[in-house]
């Protein structure tokens, strides 16, 4: 399977997975030639970029993912490698932005 296919794939999937949190998730347009749209869409407040890999890069995806990231977003990488459980990874400030706001 090339990898374009299988990175649509892990990003529909993935918009399935957060629908079942109650967000109107979809595929973002970076297929399309992209216009700095996230790979996943619907998650108030964050830039999703979706990594359906057996082995991540992680810096490199959340550089990716910053460099992407509207202002006003949190850029987040969401991965997750077969027969594994998805994952979010974010830096640790962006984290606690998230925490001092939501997990009070």
């Amino acid at each position: 399977m090339n990898s374009r296919s299988k990175g649509k794939r892990g990003e529909l999937e993935l918009a399935k997975e957060l629908q079942k949190y109650g967000f109107e998730t979809r595929r973002g347009q970076q297929y399309c030639g992209g216009n700095g749209d996230a790979d996943v869409l619907g998650v108030p407040g964050l830039h999703i970029e979706c990594k359906r890999v057996e082995r991540l890069n992680v810096e490199n995806a959340l550089r990716q993912a910053e460099q992407d990231s509207q202002e006003g977003r949190i850029p987040v990488v969401m991965h997750r490698a077969n027969r594994e459980e998805w994952k979010v990874t974010l830096r640790l400030g962006y984290f606690m932005e998230i925490w001092k706001n939501d997990g009070k």
